[in-house]
């Protein structure tokens, strides 16, 4: 046994332990799906996959060739180079990694895996263990993707069972609560945005919960269920996020809605979905469950997927006159929106900050489920009045150099993004600016789109800066086809560098707007 081998597997485990910070931040960004996180791997990591791999053979020759010492040392230097990464990563990720508990078990695995197999060749240090002990703790020290797969698989039948507890306990809690009123919504965009403004409209008469931020997988759901609601949660809100065909039934199975609205389906997530006919199948999943338990499920006719594939028994919002609730005469003005609303025989005023044409169909949504569960006209104009953006998504606020930020950094769907860029037109007098990287899960349809965008944008913007070389290359090519002056036209590689472009021009004349920021793993 060498004193100078086991020094040297101490330190090539932590080193491996801090490289795990950038893996475990993409497997949770890719909701802890290894295909996904494989994806982000082929497309973002040849070159550092290059470098793990030299470092491995570097190790294990100087391992083989007994130079223990010199193995050592270089294992330190990477140790102290990933330590630093490790920060660097958590420092400046738009979407850091997050030490949930699900983390720190993978964390508090990789540690025991480590100690067991120095532990290995401390007790065997000459046999084929000590040796198959030392091989494998080096490999999966200097090949992180490895190491990461096989940390998820360890401890997938822990977090199965985890899993299988709280949702049992989730679905306790709701069976205890016979007269608590539960809503789905789910949509391929919009649904974050009618849940927040739905739960308002609601509170004017009634307790009520919604699922919080964007919460909207079945764990989130279980979490709101059984830390949120309270005796006297009169009505839970809930919001049903889909990758895949099932997903929706998944999160119904849990909270077995009353009622159901359903904001659009779209080209969302076509990596996964393959296509729109699965999309839509899997967002009217929650339809079924709906009409399985009585109660009403609420459309949007504007979706033209959603109007091209329904039938009878929906009620129907948007803007065309033969909806069940229709809004119209909408205008925008520097404070917000105004238009009206057919409520049974009534044509009802609302004003509201909130700009977008996509916006004023989600507060119909809400307003058509609201109306029909009690809330009174005058408590929905009032609540329609005081509501505020959601968080990153059409947020009007002061910026740079006193200029105007409309903050759209959450919304990643064509249709809210060719709006929002409308909305960006509609200032007159001012000076236009867009800082996007465009739109990604787009499958096959992905360049179609932003080269839409691009083109919106050149009709719209007097300044376009574009983030990511490669990423906003569709773009680059709706922009230039367009005959857009390219004086005006900015590519950045981050959005730091795309922050140094604007504020060469920001001033309390001009006008931003923030669309679309993409997590770490889709910048390139």
């Amino acid at each position: 046994m060498n004193i100078y081998l086991i020094a040297l597997l101490i330190i090539s485990s932590l080193c491996a332990i801090f490289s795990l910070t950038l893996h475990l931040q993409m497997l949770q960004q890719n909701s802890y799906y290894p295909s996904r996180y494989f994806g982000w791997l082929k497309g973002n990591y040849n070159k550092a996959l290059l470098k793990d791999a030299i470092l491995y053979l570097i190790i294990s020759a100087l391992v083989l060739l007994k130079f223990y010492r010199i193995g050592c040392l270089v294992a330190l230097i990477f140790l102290l180079k990933n330590l630093k990464k490790s920060r660097k990563t958590q420092k400046k990720s738009i979407k850091p990694l997050v030490f949930t508990d699900r983390v720190k078990r993978i964390y508090l695995t990789a540690s025991l895996l480590f100690l067991v197999l120095i532990v290995l060749y401390i007790l065997s240090p000459a046999t084929i263990i000590g040796r198959f002990a030392i091989t494998v703790c080096l490999i999966l020290c200097y090949v992180p993707p490895l190491l990461t797969f096989t940390l998820w698989g360890i401890t997938l039948p822990i977090e199965k069972r985890i899993s299988k507890y709280y949702v049992d306990d989730a679905k306790k809690i709701l069976a205890s609560r016979p007269d608590l009123k539960i809503i789905g919504i789910t949509g391929s965009y919009g649904k974050t945005t009618t849940k927040f403004i739905l739960t308002r409209l609601l509170s004017e008469k009634f307790n009520v919960v919604c699922t919080p931020h964007s919460y909207n997988t079945p764990m989130g759901v279980v979490r709101t269920v059984r830390t949120m609601l309270k005796p006297q949660t009169q009505i839970f809100v809930c919001e049903m996020g889909a990758k895949n065909i099932g997903d929706i039934k998944e999160i119904c199975d849990i909270a077995s809605p009353d009622f159901g609205l359903i904001t659009s389906v779209g080209p969302q997530h076509l990596e996964t979905f393959k296509s729109l006919d699965n999309v839509f199948a899997t967002k009217f999943e929650l339809a079924d469950a709906v009409k399985a338990n009585g109660g009403a499920v609420f459309v949007n006719g504007d979706s033209k997927e959603i109007a091209e594939r329904i039938g009878e028994g929906f009620i129907t919002y948007g803007t065309d006159k033969k909806f069940d609730f229709c809004g119209e005469k909408l205008s925008y003005g520097r404070n917000g929106s105004e238009f009206t609303v057919k409520l049974g025989s009534k044509k009802i005023k609302f004003t509201t900050k909130l700009l977008g044409l996509h916006s004023i169909i989600d507060i119909i949504g809400a307003v058509s489920l609201a109306y029909t569960l009690g809330v009174g006209v005058s408590d929905l104009q009032y609540a329609v009045a005081s509501l505020k953006p959601a968080e990153h998504r059409l947020e009007m606020k002061p910026f740079t150099n006193g200029s105007l930020l409309i903050d759209d950094a959450y919304n990643s769907n064509p249709e809210g993004c060719l709006e929002a860029v409308k909305v960006l037109g509609s200032f007159d007098g001012m000076k236009k600016v867009i800082v996007t990287p465009g739109l990604v899960e787009l499958g096959d349809k992905e360049y179609e789109c932003n080269y839409a965008l691009g083109k919106e944008a050149a009709k719209n913007c007097d300044i376009i800066i574009l983030v990511g070389k490669n990423r906003s290359k569709p773009m680059q090519d709706a922009v230039q086809d367009s005959g857009y002056s390219q004086e005006n036209l900015y590519v950045a590689a981050s959005f730091k560098e795309a922050m140094e472009i604007y504020s060469q021009f920001a001033d309390n004349n001009s006008v931003v707007l923030f669309e679309n920021d993409l997590p770490d793993n889709y910048l390139y």
